[in-house]
């Protein structure tokens, strides 16, 4: 089952769609961010994730992890340790953290391409980077300088590993009722002491130390949210120098058996009176938290795109493939004693599905991380703070319409395989088990629909929705008459206004009764991410005109795009109506 990374469309994504070229070196330290440099980076990352990661992703999932209960240790899968060994070695671990804290600065936009191919490969080994990641970005932006030198260099090298240990068994979502308390030492550390669940990546074989960071209350925390701090809290103690200690006080009481994703280590964690130290002021830690979980959810976003595209990937080789019945109008290849399934209707249908969310996806998941370039490194403080307010707007849309468009096409790309899409050998069940879990961490699609909704667009006023409805007005009006696009425009058009205008509604309706908020989130969700990706496929089309693409390739574009406008597009009528109908349709389940 071989993968193979589809570098020409992540270029016409980023170079055609997005001119992210011109971007990137006109950033403050972008000057070498120039084709020649991504294309190589871009490229060697294909050759190691389909060739390191993709060849032991079936046997990872097959094995999975090894518990020792006695030594409270995890062994991961045959080849995972030696693919990380690589990995760090070759500098993946620092690929985008800054050339100040050892890292090579490289784009996040270039991190969200890499990434993509990381998890197409093989999803449950990417899960142990993306970790790291975030804790990379929470340390260096709320670190103390002892805690930057001690603890980000060996995180950005890969020596180290980090963890979020956030959630409790009590303490989903709602963190506010978290009961981790850290108690304060006479040399500036803290006792942590407290159990955290679902934490990925908490114990493995892969480095020689694991950074945990953790929310816990100090004695004088307040109630609520309000009162949450964040600890680093190593495996192996260390003082601030770096050296290394005896054993910290904290162990994995064991890991979880999973539906997917089992080459993951999935730990419950034990702390008890372990040696950490606080990470920015007091009672603050839910600033430092968001750092980490927008990078996280931007990431499962891409986890998203990356097994929709393997998914495809197989489905379209093995529809090309398998001979099945006769196509409707007559035979298509009569010398042979069936025709290939692709010449049914329905499978292209689910076939052009997935191609639409994949390709329409990847340009807005490479968008998400160029606006994270131009909001971290652009010379204007204006552009810099509409790229952020863009960024977080989308970081819901991404994470929740991905992840979400992720059952449809592993759904869809089993569902061409047929019975054998059901049974192990064409590895189809595995990406449909493995995508199952990225609607749910980093923020279940509800919570990201309520963000959207209650945090982004009521809370923040729609200080995003406002920017990004404003871009795709000017695009509309710069395209209105050009005829290669205009089958394009008057629909996006309208389904634009539309969106400014049921926001309205919805924030109208919930100043009389906030329950609309909950009633509409999910609704408003799947609305914003149709109408977001139909603008990218606009401008992918647009692009294809005037792009380097073959006419083959300039055609597909079309011919995906139509179909999107057509078949799923539409699907925003039904959310508008669900969204009208309101929470009065909702009544107490007794």
């Amino acid at each position: 089952m071989t993968y193979k990374a589809p570098l020409d469309d992540m270029r016409f994504a980023l170079y055609d769609v997005l001119g992210a070229e011109a971007v990137l070196t006109a950033l403050d330290g972008g000057e070498a961010h120039n084709r020649e440099l991504i294309d190589a980076v871009i490229d060697e990352a294909a050759r190691f994730t389909e060739q390191v990661l993709a060849p032991i992703n079936a046997s990872g999932d097959a094995e999975g992890c090894h518990f020792d209960k006695a030594t409270a240790t995890v062994t991961t899968p045959k080849g995972f340790k030696e693919a990380y060994r690589q990995y760090a070695e070759g500098g993946w671990t620092g690929l985008t953290a800054s050339e100040a804290s050892g890292g090579q600065g490289m784009p996040a936009a270039v991190g969200v391409l890499a990434k993509e191919m990381i998890d197409s490969a093989n999803l449950a080994w990417g899960i142990y980077p993306l970790l790291s990641h975030g804790a990379i970005d929470a340390v260096e932006h709320h670190g103390d300088d002892w805690q930057k030198k001690v603890f980000l260099k060996r995180l950005v090298d890969g020596q180290w590993t980090g963890t979020m240990c956030l959630t409790e068994p009590q303490a989903g979502s709602d963190l506010g009722l978290l009961k981790t308390r850290a108690e304060p030492n006479d040399d500036g550390s803290y006792r942590v002491t407290g159990t955290k669940i679902f934490i990925s990546a908490g114990e493995h074989d892969f480095a020689d130390n694991i950074v945990h960071l953790v929310l816990a209350r100090l004695p004088d925390a307040p109630a609520g949210s309000r009162g949450i701090s964040m600890l680093v809290v190593p495996k192996f103690r260390v003082d601030r120098d770096g050296n290394p200690g005896e054993r910290n006080s904290l162990a994995a009481g064991a890991i979880e058996h999973k539906m997917g994703i089992k080459g993951s280590a999935t730990c419950v964690m034990n702390f008890d009176d372990a040696q950490g130290w606080l990470i920015g002021p007091p009672h603050k830690g839910l600033m430092a938290m968001f750092t980490m979980m927008n990078a996280a959810r931007l990431g499962v976003g891409v986890q998203g795109l990356g097994i929709s595209e393997r998914a495809l990937q197989r489905s379209l080789s093995y529809a090309r493939e398998r001979l099945q019945m006769r196509a409707l109008s007559g035979a298509k290849l009569p010398e042979k004693a069936a025709d290939p399934i692709t010449v049914h209707p329905d499978v292209r249908r689910m076939l052009l599905t997935q191609r639409a969310f994949v390709e329409g996806g990847r340009v807005l998941a490479t968008y998400a991380g160029l606006q994270s370039d131009i909001a971290a490194r652009h010379p204007d403080a204006a552009t810099r703070k509409a790229a952020d307010d863009l960024l977080s707007f989308l970081i819901p849309i991404t994470k929740g319409l991905l992840t979400e468009a992720a059952q449809e096409c592993t759904k869809e790309a089993l569902q061409i395989f047929g019975g054998h899409g059901y049974i192990a050998e064409h590895g189809m069940e595995q990406y449909a088990r493995d995508a199952r879990i990225i609607t749910l961490y980093e923020g279940t699609t509800q919570i990201q629909a309520l963000d959207l909704l209650g945090r982004k667009i009521m809370q923040l006023q729609g200080a995003g929705l406002k920017l990004f409805l404003g871009e795709i007005s000017a695009f509309c009006q710069a395209n209105q008459s050009n005829d290669a696009i205009k089958a394009f425009i008057g629909p996006l058009a309208v389904a634009a206004k539309t969106w400014g205008d049921l926001t309205q509604s919805i924030a109208q309706t919930a100043q009389g009764n906030p329950e609309e908020l909950g009633a509409a989130a999910m609704d408003y969700l799947y609305f914003s991410g149709y109408v977001t990706l139909a603008y990218f496929w606009a401008r992918s089309v647009l692009a294809a005109e005037g792009g380097r693409l073959s006419a083959e390739g300039r055609q597909a574009k079309r011919d995906t795009a139509t179909f999107y406008f057509t078949r799923i597009l539409p699907r925003i009528h039904v959310h508008k109506a669900a969204i009208e109908a309101g929470v009065a349709t909702l009544p107490e389940v007794l």
